[in-house]
């Protein structure tokens, strides 16, 4: 029996419900509560780094390749046709100006800096998304699974499962979150997992994180930080009279003390106007420049993700709207040109610094758009399941490409991998997961539904796994 066909089979037996993301089952007040109890309960009598019972389902071999994550989320699904499986249409305008680059077709006058870096990253054409729903395959890609399933309820983002994989491999020195998030506001979080191994958000500031600057100076605050302790310091120890809440709550306090009025984090968390200029002088840009620079402050954050929106183009997506020599609006030159700007100088400066290689970057949507002509009614491209993934570092072979598609971009005609079928999000995250050494199989039994939490759904299955044909 061929992959392709067992897989289908897995499926069969196992479905992916693929209604509305509003249109899930509702929780009650009385099981949200059960939930959050259970979530709780968990964290303060164990902790993040209590024994957890947990298995492997099989006998694998994570690559290890990687140290850290990059994840740029191209949300709203960008085409893949005029992107990285570019197909000429009669509707591609000619400034696009194709070339053969690196050995493949390339829109060379939309992403020019990205084509200058293609031989440093990896392309996979044979990408499959399992919803058309923004919402719904937005959260399915971020915590690797249908969030109307079983498990989908309480599920960590891929981020969080990262952090407590890599949690206890912290140093004492190393003050960042694990887990950190730029223009996600919207992110999911730690799911059942422990709160701290959430995603910290924040927005990009040249000013850097003014919180951890208090209004009345340093010594006010150290001033205000010793009253608190006179009062309630016993409470928050270590031999806290209320037990291991309270230092849980203790340690929290002084993970957000080790943050303020520190040069590292002031240095990591701003940026130049010159960087900033660098990097393509937008939110998206400045974001990537903040994430390497998170990276080279070595400082325990492990999963980095950048979210850039926009790339939602049901209509005017060439209608190009050029003012003073920089693209605005919502249309693919928009997009394009603040991706191909921050995504470039990314991989440049990592590699510049000798960081790409234990960096694992990620770039890809949530699904893909329509192929051939542009729709009538609005001259864009509408949802559509065939997608990309572009990945770099972490030992990924740079130039390779994955996958085939049929000559208008509709569907895959050679997966390109061992599993000879196309490339779902579950595989990335395995991917993901195989490069930062984690065995992807894991089957938690901590979990409040006591189902077995699988950090890749059917594991026990061998439904999903690496696309290791990335490292060859």
């Amino acid at each position: 029996m061929s992959e392709r066909k067992r897989f289908k089979r897995l499926i069969t037996r196992y479905p992916h419900p693929h209604v509305n993301f509003f249109g899930r089952s509702h929780w009650t007040r009385r099981n949200f509560f059960r939930l959050l109890g259970s979530g709780l309960t968990g964290y303060f009598l164990g902790g993040p780094m209590a024994p957890t019972l947990s298995r492997a389902a099989a006998a694998v071999e994570p690559k290890g390749t990687a140290k850290q994550v990059i994840f740029l989320f191209l949300q709203g699904a960008p085409s893949p046709i005029d992107t990285f499986d570019f197909k000429m249409t009669p509707d591609t305008p000619s400034d696009f100006s194709p070339e053969t680059v690196n050995g493949i077709q390339f829109p060379v006058g939309l992403l020019p800096n990205t084509a200058q870096i293609l031989d440093k990253v990896g392309i996979i054409r044979s990408g499959l998304s399992w919803a058309l729903a923004h919402n719904l395959a937005q959260t399915w890609f971020q915590i690797g699974r249908s969030p109307i399933s079983a498990t989908g309820g309480i599920a960590p983002h891929l981020g969080s499962v990262v952090a407590i994989e890599k949690e206890p491999e912290r140093r004492p020195d190393q003050i960042f979150p694990v887990f950190i998030a730029l223009n996600a506001e919207n992110t999911p979080g730690s799911g059942y997992f422990p709160v701290a191994l959430g995603p910290f958000k924040t927005r990009p500031s040249i000013e850097g994180l003014t919180s951890t600057q208090h209004a009345d100076g340093q010594a006010r605050f150290e001033k205000r930080w010793d009253m608190l302790h006179l009062i309630d310091a016993p409470l928050r120890g270590p031999d806290s009279a209320i037990g291991a809440a309270g230092t849980g709550m203790g340690e929290f306090y002084e993970s957000a003390r080790n943050m303020m009025f520190n040069p590292i984090v002031s240095e990591a968390f701003s940026f130049t106007e010159e960087e900033s200029l660098r990097y393509g002088d937008t939110s998206f840009g400045d974001a990537c420049s903040i994430a390497k620079k998170i990276v080279a402050a070595d400082q325990g954050t492990r999963f980095i993700q950048v979210n850039h929106g926009g790339w939602d183009h049901h209509a005017a997506i060439y209608d190009r709207n050029e003012v003073n020599g920089e693209e605005v609006g919502r249309n693919i030159y928009a997009q394009g040109s603040q991706f191909d700007k921050g995504f470039a100088a990314l991989i440049n400066d990592l590699e510049a610094d000798g960081l790409l290689d234990e960096t694992l970057v990620l770039a890809c949507g949530e699904f893909g758009r329509t192929v051939g002509r542009v729709t009538n009614d609005g001259a864009g491209r509408d949802h559509y399941l065939q997608m990309f993934y572009v990945l770099a570092g972490g030992g990924v072979q740079g130039g390779t490409v994955i996958g085939q598609t049929d000559p208008t971009g509709a569907f895959t005609i050679d997966p390109g991998w061992s599993r000879g079928r196309d490339v779902r999000p579950e595989d990335i995250e395995a991917t993901i997961y195989s490069a930062m050494g984690i065995d992807w199989t894991t089957i938690r039994t901590d979990d409040p539904l006591g189902r077995g939490f699988e950090y890749v759904p059917m594991s026990s299955e061998d439904a999903y796994g690496p696309v290791h044909e990335l490292w060859r």
